[in-house]
């Protein structure tokens, strides 16, 4: 049996990643940061797993030497 999906507004997601829904929707308009879903012209929502996922993504084991 699947997990039934968890789909974030906005705001929820822009509060798990620590930034802005400002920064959220400046995403959405460049085309770049986490995967997203338009459900119409004016709703819009983040799949949670997708969400986790794009961050873990993301990390970064190892810090480079800056010398």
């Amino acid at each position: 049996m699947s997990e039934t999906p968890v789909y974030l507004k906005p705001n929820s997601a822009a509060a798990l990643l620590g930034v802005s829904p400002h920064t959220l929707e400046d995403w959405r308009w460049q085309r770049k940061g986490p995967p997203w879903i338009r459900v119409s012209r004016s709703c819009v929502r983040y799949d949670l797993a997708r969400l986790q996922l794009w961050m873990a993504q993301r990390t970064i084991e190892e810090i480079p030497n800056a010398s």
